[in-house]
């Protein structure tokens, strides 16, 4: 049986290197993975009122996969020195309790951008918040897809062969490590 991965992008622009990275990683997942997406954007601001009254649709269908899958894996963009904050709201939503479905899940990151140094700052402040939901992330490869504006082509392809390589080791990696921690399917 495949490891099932849930993909969450912190970008919300349809075309943005981000998305453009995920589809990278959906074509080169290892035969042993299935990466799934989630939509996070129509997700209400995260408000301790609603919350009172139930979790809203949207969050209790990210909640439900999130405990259904057996790893997650983020890719996102650096905004401000730190983590979008979209993806940010829906960690918090999502980590919420009752049985907040992050914990002890295994955990990949990857980020794209144009600049130099490739969403590292975004990653480990978000590596921080992994901890905090008591996720286990993968600690290698780090993939930091920099100068993202030359690394796809026309349609979408990330074409950098570095990048390509990196990405299906992390992938390989974050099954492994999905098997070697096991998973908790809520």
């Amino acid at each position: 049986m495949p490891v099932e991965i849930l993909a969450l992008c912190g970008s919300l622009r349809k075309e943005s290197y981000n998305r453009k990275a995920l589809r990278a990683a959906q074509e080169l997942a290892p035969p042993s993975a299935r990466i799934e997406t989630f939509e996070i954007g129509t997700i209400p601001l995260y408000n301790e009122d609603l919350r009172a009254d139930g979790y809203p649709p949207v969050v209790a269908d990210l909640r439900d996969r999130i405990a259904r899958a057996d790893a997650i894996l983020f890719v996102s963009p650096e905004y401000n020195y730190s983590v979008p904050g979209v993806l940010k709201n829906a960690i918090d939503w999502a980590s919420r309790p009752p049985k907040q479905p992050f914990d002890g899940k295994p955990v990949a990151i990857m980020g794209a951008s144009p600049g130099m140094l490739g969403t590292a700052r975004g990653q480990y402040h978000l590596r921080q918040v992994c901890a905090a939901v008591n996720m286990f992330p993968v600690n290698r490869p780090e993939i930091m897809i920099s100068f993202a504006d030359k690394k796809f082509d026309e349609t979408g392809k990330l074409t950098d062969e570095a990048a390509r390589k990196f990405i299906g080791q992390l992938l390989e990696a974050l099954v492994e490590w999905t098997a070697k921690i096991g998973t908790p399917r809520k």
